[in-house]
């Protein structure tokens, strides 16, 4: 059953391909070969000059390789100042941003606080007057003895 689907898809295009195939295969077959040719001359191109510089890069090598960690320190250097740059203006924009929340919210804060120092006052108050009582309560013990 799929061969003779196949079948009916090959004889309804097996007619062969369209004039605007063979057109479009006819215009881009020189443009690849052209591109593949530059790509090849391209690449000898790297392959020639790297022979040729090689001879260079062992002898200067000495002088090469310090100053390529010298430029790559350099840069680690200067990325990393930039981060911490980044990193110090956005605390202190959170900072600010908390200041200014803060600087909001202080009158509610004091509130609170006040009410809280009363409620402590209150409750050493109390504890004030439990303990007096207690020693009231208790009998002179040693004070007898003294005497």
């Amino acid at each position: 059953m799929a061969a003779q689907e196949q079948l009916s898809h090959v004889g309804e295009a097996g007619k062969g391909p369209t004039a605007g195939h063979v057109a479009a295969v006819a215009a881009l077959l020189p443009v690849g070969g052209t591109l593949l040719g530059l790509s090849g001359v391209t690449f000898a191109a790297t392959v020639a000059g790297l022979a040729a510089a090689a001879p260079l890069f062992l002898i200067f090598s000495p002088v090469l390789v310090p100053a390529a960690a010298v430029i790559g320190i350099a840069v680690m250097g200067f990325l990393a100042a930039g981060a911490f740059s980044l990193t110090a203006l956005s605390s202190l924009t959170w900072l600010v941003s908390c200041l200014r929340g803060a600087k909001e919210r202080a009158p509610e804060l004091v509130e609170h606080a006040k009410r809280r120092v009363q409620e402590a006052a209150g409750h050493v108050e109390a504890r004030g007057k439990e303990a007096g009582q207690r020693l009231q309560g208790r009998p002179q013990e040693g004070g007898a003895a003294r005497t």
